[in-house]
């Protein structure tokens, strides 16, 4: 009998990898436009997969990663060690690409590209520069007529890797606002208009006359939304792109193995200084054996195939030392 039953349930298998597969995935608005491409372009090769992403934010695709509702999850922000601990089964930090998150506004007559300095920034996002032609702002823009108009700030309302992001680099770059709001996905803002993902908040502003922001790149660019251009550590005025990205990536020396790092503010004066990674937050093992063997399938497309389609939607793509890392993590997938 047992001599039957291992052929019997080796032809099951084999037959079982060829069945339908779909994978259910929640999280970061971020990098939502390239994982929507990828899992498209990946179920046009396998017909029998197919990937599922909703764009809910970071800390939703955290959440419903923890809870088992979602096969994987995204965050720009890596997850905290008590966040990790919480979930009860180990999580692997996959890095994608790399996005920039740029300071976007709505000033009315106003037609030229706008400086933005670390501290005219913070200052802005503590309510302590209420007006667009309040001199700090002036002082970086010399021959730029500002208007007498009231900033209205714009920030996320729901837990997002892009806040995660923005919020960290402006605790590196404004002691009071790391000491009164900190970093996270979610923060308690000191004043202004919530907006739920880039996509709400990329709205807002283009309807939001005297509004500012901050939205992932392409976010600003596919809604036309004027972005500045930022004053890095290095004193030098750097704008958002695909260069100034992977400036900043080329700045981290010692890359964690787990992957968790955050790369705003680096030095470097060619490097934009709100950067980051972000990521896929996959389970090292999963319950159904098939849809851990899709999962790192796919993840090893997206290295090998995926990453050159990165720069089309003004997203880095991995450094090709980084993407070395991450095919040996893909190997802790259990299946």
């Amino acid at each position: 009998m047992k001599g039957f039953l291992a052929p019997l349930l080796l032809c099951l298998a084999v037959a079982g990898a060829g069945r339908a597969q779909t994978l259910n995935g929640a999280g970061a608005t971020f990098p939502y436009p390239i994982y929507s491409k990828w899992f498209n372009e990946y179920h046009k090769l396998h017909g029998n997969v197919q990937i599922n992403y909703q764009s809910i934010g970071s800390g939703g695709g955290i959440r419903q990663l923890t809870a088992g509702t979602v096969d994987f999850g995204a965050s720009d922000g890596p997850m905290t060690d008590q966040q990790l601990a919480e979930a009860k089964f180990k999580i692997l930090h996959i890095p994608t690409v790399l996005g920039a998150v740029v300071p976007a506004y709505n000033v009315p007559g106003v037609n030229q590209e706008l400086k933005f300095s670390p501290d005219v920034i913070a200052n802005i996002c503590l309510l302590k520069i209420t007006n667009w032609n309040d001199k700090a702002i002036a002082a970086d823009n010399p021959g730029i007529s500002l208007p007498n108009k009231q900033i209205i700030v714009v920030h996320r309302s729901d837990g997002s890797g892009t806040n995660y992001i923005f919020t960290d680099y402006l605790s590196k770059i404004s002691g009071e606002w790391k000491d009164r709001v900190g970093k996270g996905t979610s923060v308690r803002w000191p004043g202004g208009l919530g907006a739920k993902g880039n996509e709400g908040v990329a709205g807002m502003l283009r309807q939001m006359d005297g509004g500012f922001g901050y939205v992932e790149l392409i976010y600003a660019i596919q809604n036309k939304i004027p972005f500045g251009i930022v004053r890095n550590s290095s004193g030098a005025w750097i704008k958002g792109s695909l260069e100034s990205t992977t400036a900043a990536a080329g700045s981290v020396k010692n890359l964690p193995d787990d992957f968790r790092v955050s790369i705003t503010s680096p030095p470097g004066k060619d490097a934009y200084p709100i950067a980051s990674f972000t990521w896929l937050l996959v389970p090292a093992q999963f319950n159904e054996a098939g849809k851990g063997k899709v999962m790192a399938d796919f993840l090893n497309w997206m290295l090998d195939q995926g990453e050159s389609m990165a720069a089309q939607l003004d997203y880095a793509p991995l450094p090709d030392n980084v993407k070395q890392k991450v095919r040996s993590r893909i190997k802790e997938i259990r299946f």
